[in-house]
């Protein structure tokens, strides 16, 4: 184990740690982004990250899609959420997420790539089952569509 995996607080932590994403829906489609760092490095997901002390859930996803991305999104309701438990060789926690996914409608911008993204596609929801995804993302992505076209 590294010392700055022990710094980051993320690796072996007391508790899971809190984070948002969003599908966010463009003209029918939906932003998959490819992680450019470990632990899901070379894997296609939503953008989204760590939600910090004094943010609400809404603040925290906009915060972290224009941080990631340089999109402005509109967050509309929840989609659903993914439980993210990473053990070691002695079957201790490693890492520990619990992400809120929102479904979320695009404002403004195009994708900028960076250090922790290595590609930035927009898709419909039927190309997903050609990429190396994070688990379940495919049924997140269904219930977003669902909840925006419930929203208008």
């Amino acid at each position: 184990m590294s010392v700055r995996a022990v710094a980051d607080g993320r690796s072996y932590p007391e508790r899971p740690h809190l984070a948002v994403s969003a599908a966010i829906i463009r003209d029918r489609k939906v932003l998959i982004v490819r992680r450019a760092r470990p632990p899901a490095s070379g894997v296609f997901t939503l953008p989204g990250g760590g939600v910090e002390a004094g943010e609400t859930l809404h603040e925290a996803v906009v915060r972290e899609v224009q941080e990631e991305t340089g999109l402005a999104i509109e967050p509309i309701a929840l989609a659903g959420h993914r439980e993210v438990v990473v053990r070691d060789g002695d079957g201790r926690a490693s890492r520990h997420f619990v992400i809120l996914c929102f479904a979320s409608r695009w404002v403004a911008g195009e994708p900028q790539l960076n250090e922790e993204l290595s590609d930035a596609r927009w898709l419909k929801p039927a190309e997903l089952a050609d990429l190396k995804t994070t688990e379940g993302l495919a049924e997140i992505v269904a219930a977003a569509f669902e909840r925006i076209e419930a929203a208008g």
